[in-house]
């Protein structure tokens, strides 16, 4: 079996953020910043750690911003650099000319839409998706860990997570096989079981290895939970035809399309910072008593 090189990566980030209004009526959700970061920019940090080498951003309408963030920004450096401070912070932002590539989704017709619609760029190659509401914080980085469990399984590896059982109706679950350590054998997925009923409590948090053969499937356009076209539902109907696993993260998950996530996730990561860490615990120790 040759398994070929994961050189790609799809960010689904059209989505409309209504969930964080009114913060992001006129700016991109996916720009909101954990401590001083912008989510997405985790997310691609993540996936250059993981060795890709084209990243692919599905946008909407009003996403300009995420653009430019990965633009050079003449004024600014020429500004700093007359005041004589440092790059260092914006340097590593800036991609090759032609490695980002931009294309929209003009509906929001759902996730497996929205990956549908980075076809053409994907081609005939495996490819990487990466939600960037979910930030994943461990060493090395979860999609680096998928990475290497992919270069040995091949096939489709998906990102999964124990959460309380209790939680499971919540998301899409995997109905597991056999398992292998941290790989597990998918045999179905369950897209939110009712209470009590999930096959598992492994989770799909946000990270994909998919081979290209799911653009096939999702070209039909078929809808699914809610009305929209589910990468769940086509993912699924690879099980059986290609080796497909899921992989449990070690490390931390943070739900940042989730209010109180995403306060989690800026109070988690403040409070490892060397800067600004210790005035933080000081102040949430006074604060909570």
């Amino acid at each position: 079996m040759t398994i070929k090189p994961v050189r790609k990566a799809v960010f689904p980030v059209a989505g409309l953020g209504t969930r964080f209004l009114p913060a992001t009526k006129a700016m991109p959700k996916e720009m909101l910043t954990v401590v001083d970061k912008p989510l997405i920019q985790y997310a691609v940090e993540e996936a250059l750690e993981a060795g890709i080498e084209q990243l692919i951003f599905v946008t909407g309408r009003g996403k300009g911003a995420l653009e430019d963030h990965f633009d050079i920004s003449y004024e600014l450096e020429a500004t700093m650099r007359a005041r004589g401070k440092s790059l260092s912070a914006i340097e590593h932002i800036r991609q090759q000319p032609g490695s980002p590539v931009y294309v929209r989704q003009q509906e929001p017709l759902g996730l497996g839409h929205a990956v549908w619609c980075a076809r053409e760029i994907v081609g005939d190659e495996p490819f990487a998706v990466l939600l960037p509401d979910e930030l994943m914080v461990g060493t090395p980085n979860f999609l680096a860990q998928m990475v290497g469990a992919y270069e040995k399984v091949g096939g489709n590896v998906i990102g999964a997570l124990e959460v309380p059982e209790a939680e499971t109706s919540k998301y899409g679950v995997i109905s597991p096989g056999a398992r292998d350590g941290a790989l597990t054998e998918v045999t179905a997925l369950v897209e939110k079981p009712a209470a009590g009923t999930a096959p598992s409590n492994l989770m799909i948090p946000g990270r994909y290895i998919l081979q290209p053969e799911v653009m096939k499937i999702l070209d039909a356009k078929e809808t699914g939970a809610g009305g929209e076209i589910q990468l769940t539902d086509a993912m699924a109907k690879l099980i059986g035809q290609q080796p497909f696993h899921g992989f449990t993260f070690n490390g931390e998950r943070y739900d940042c399309g989730d209010k109180a996530g995403f306060i989690m996730a800026n109070l988690a990561l403040a409070l490892e910072r060397d800067d600004i860490g210790p005035g933080v615990r000081e102040f949430a120790k006074a604060r909570l008593g």
